[in-house]
């Protein structure tokens, strides 16, 4: 694996389409999504929520990260389900080193990611050809039956980290170009062909985002977050969330939490870095603050739990010396985090039991399992990251919201808020002040388990056999874990071992190390399986085996004779593959 960023090379919208077109064709799926894992709405359960006063139709999507950069991930986030999509972080560094791999998902989660890996115009373009997927696959007939009505999405930008680079011409020609992307939209009209070619002259909305959630990262001072929210306010008429960092719970109750209450005794919380952060009182009056100023000017104003949480790295799977925690533990600091903003703000936020007007979203360990109790505490929206990193990906989201969907009826209820509404009669009954009080002393008592170290020590499987290039267990993990959609599998040609060989799309693999902790075998797919590439430039970049297309067929090659014939009948028993140069 490469210590350094390998580039990202985008597809085309063309290859986008047309990929979904024969995909759907020859196995009825999308980006690999089987159809049996596209959510339809339940018409008689209501789930959708206003975000900044924008319907949007489900409560959840994927967060700020590896599952927001590219179209077709968020094409396959709306097709499990999401409707809210916090997009990849944006900054002016746009030529980021970041060490590989990044992904670590052994136990809970960990990362050293931060902002987007692709420079700043080409993340606009990645943003507007998923809008503009997105407007064309809820009108696309062969979808119909599986999605019905698919309601109302939304796309919230994200820029970092400081006020200096988001005054950049880049950053604010980017913030402009996500507000009215006309421009952008009539430049990629033309690629849309085949099926898909009566969309071309679609009154596709210009405006594919108008709000922003503030990444502060970690060390933002506070003069600095109240100085980037005035700016995104009154230059961009933007409404704004700004995502607060778990430190400002403190080092001692983060560590109790981590280490004691919860087992993780391995794990080393950063104390400096609670210093250098946004400290819990003067956090209090920020939000008190940036809310009267947002609504003195016509805007809306909301909070986001949480950022990641800084701790040394003690395992050395990745190599920094600085990791960012995810997943379980996280879960149980954020709602901790919002129990006692609760208590300090009473009457600010939107939440069950409060009067305020402050939205409070949320990214913190949100599973199938707890994302009813989360969503019953006010939360709006759930943003889901690492529990989309385990395998069954993308396939993961559906299923959260029918178990969402079943307990908002076996409550009684018809929507999310009289669902809220009994929850929280339900909770003051028992004795609790609210059912965030009632939630927080759950995971923090009894009901701490699924979160506790001993529920969450086991490793990924694993099987004693090394890893090939043609031949594998064939348990599709690398397909649904790695973010990108990189992955693919063909049938086996006669002679060959096993039922399914495997093939990366590799201008779309950032070596990120997720298809390799989750491998049962020994070895890692994302360098052993067959390396595809349709951009020249890219492959006479790289080092070890590849392969480069050429409208479907291997054109060049790293690799002996034997295996590009293999690789070339593999290609050409999938009929018409739609793999072309994706470099203009």
């Amino acid at each position: 694996m490469a210590e350094t960023t390998p580039p990202l090379t985008p597809m085309s919208l063309a290859a986008l389409l047309g990929r979904i077109e024969h995909e759907w064709a020859s196995r009825k799926k999308i980006f690999d999504l089987p159809n049996a894992r596209i959510w339809r709405p339940d018409p008689d359960i209501d789930l959708s929520f206003e975000f900044l006063g924008r319907r949007c139709e489900s409560p959840i999507g994927p967060a700020a990260g590896p599952h927001s950069q590219m179209a077709q991930n968020i094409v396959l986030a709306w097709l499990g389900g999401g409707r809210l999509f916090e997009l990849k972080t944006v900054q002016v560094m746009d030529d980021l080193e970041i060490g590989r791999p990044c992904i670590d998902m052994h136990t809970i989660g960990y990362n050293i990611e931060w902002s987007q890996e692709l420079e700043v115009p080409a993340s606009l373009e990645e943003y507007v050809k998923a809008w503009m997927a997105l407007e064309m696959l809820r009108r696309w007939e062969p979808l119909q039956e599986f999605v019905g009505d698919p309601g109302a999405h939304v796309f919230d930008m994200s820029v970092g980290y400081d006020l200096a680079g988001i005054t950049t011409e880049k950053v604010a020609s980017f913030i402009r170009g996500m507000h009215d992307a006309s421009a952008a939209i009539d430049a990629l009209r033309p690629q849309i062909q085949g099926s898909f070619a009566d969309f071309r002259d679609l009154d596709f909305d210009p405006v594919i985002s108008d709000t922003l959630t503030l990444s502060t990262f970690h060390g933002c001072p506070p003069e600095e977050i109240e100085s980037i929210t005035k700016h995104l306010i009154d230059e961009h008429e933007l409404d704004v969330i700004v995502k607060l960092n778990p430190t400002l719970l403190g080092y001692e109750t983060v560590a109790g939490i981590v280490n004691d209450e919860l087992g993780y005794d391995t794990v080393s919380v950063k104390e400096a870095a609670f210093a250098e952060d946004l400290q819990f009182e003067r956090g209090v009056e920020l939000i008190g603050e940036l809310n009267q100023y947002a609504k003195d000017r016509g805007r809306t104003f909301g909070i986001k739990l949480t950022n990641t949480l800084v701790v040394d790295n003690t395992r050395g799977f990745m190599p920094d010396e600085t990791m960012y925690l995810s997943g379980a533990p996280l879960h149980v600091i954020s709602t901790s985090l919002l129990d006692k903003l609760a208590a300090a703000l009473p009457d600010t936020f939107m939440i069950p039991g409060h009067a305020g007007d402050v939205m409070v979203s949320f990214s913190a360990g949100v599973t199938k399992d707890n994302l009813a109790d989360t969503l019953a505490t006010g939360l709006n929206p759930a943003t889901i990251c690492s529990d989309l990193l385990k395998p069954g990906g993308y396939g993961r989201m559906a299923p959260m919201l029918k178990t969402l969907t079943a307990a908002v009826a076996d409550a009684g209820a018809t929507d999310l808020a009289g669902f809220r509404a009994g929850r929280q009669g339900a909770a003051q009954a028992a004795g609790h002040g609210s059912v965030i009080a009632e939630y927080v002393a759950s995971l923090r008592g009894d009901g701490r388990e699924p979160y506790h170290f001993t529920s969450n020590e086991k490793l990924p499987r694993a099987v004693d056999n090394e890893l090939e290039m043609f031949g594998c267990v064939a348990c599709n993990f690398c397909i649904t874990v790695c973010p990108n959609d990189a992955f693919f599998n063909i049938r086996s040609l006669e002679g060959m071992p096993d039922r399914q060989q495997y093939l990366v799309l590799a201008e779309l693999c950032n070596e990120c190390g997720n298809c390799m902790v989750f491998c049962p075998e020994e070895g890692d797919p994302a360098q052993i399986k067959p390396k595809l590439y349709t951009d020249r430039s890219v492959f006479d970049g790289r080092d070890g085996q590849g392969f480069l297309l050429d409208d479907g067929r291997v054109v060049a090659a790293r690799a002996d004779d034997e295996t590009v014939s293999l690789v070339q009948q593999l290609l050409a028993s999938e009929q018409g593959l739609p793999l072309q140069e994706v470099a203009e």
